[in-house]
């Protein structure tokens, strides 16, 4: 079969695979020895370590759980705001449109319709959320498009090509 060109990854992409199991001691080998009673022991799990508040240096790169470069998620979050806050003030607004228009006598609205309507921004800002993210571009030196759908396509076919293949998601 024919492997795939390799492609440059992400920066905030993972770079090992599985993290190992738990199953072994530090020093690699394992910790289930026969007791005085003759029964095993539990294999030992090694304690978590935490570091101390003011100890924490630098991040370390190789690290598989690198954070998402600041750019990149302000620039997702930005577009996050944009898709999902919109539409979720125009879900609140419904609720205060159709109490004037009702109390005013503008138009008899049934109550299963306003709550359709905001029911359905509501749902846009739910959407908007997912869109935000997968909209914004992950590469930090370019900014993208200003509507998205470009990085969009771009990013969902990282996402399904990662998910066939149980592979780390990989830029182009």
């Amino acid at each position: 079969m024919p492997s795939e060109p390799q492609r440059e990854r992400l920066p905030f992409e993972p770079t090992g695979g599985r993290p190992k199991s738990l199953s072994t001691s530090p020093s690699g080998s394992s910790t289930s020895k026969p007791s005085a009673g003759g029964h095993e022991s539990k294999p030992s799990l090694p304690k978590l370590q935490r570091p101390s508040p003011g100890s924490q240096s630098q991040k370390n790169e190789s690290d598989p759980l690198t954070a998402i470069p600041k750019i990149v998620s302000d620039r997702m979050a930005r577009r996050m705001v944009v898709f999902s806050g919109i539409p979720t003030v125009f879900g609140c607004l419904t609720f205060i449109a159709s109490y004037a228009v009702v109390t005013r006598h503008w138009i008899e609205l049934p109550n299963t319709a306003v709550v359709l309507v905001s029911m359905a921004f509501f749902g846009l800002g739910v959407l908007g959320l997912s869109y935000g993210v997968l909209s914004a571009s992950w590469e930090e030196s370019a900014a993208g498009t200003l509507i998205g759908w470009v990085e969009f396509k771009r990013n969902v076919g990282r996402m399904i090509t990662a998910w066939r293949t149980g592979q780390p998601i990989k830029s182009d």
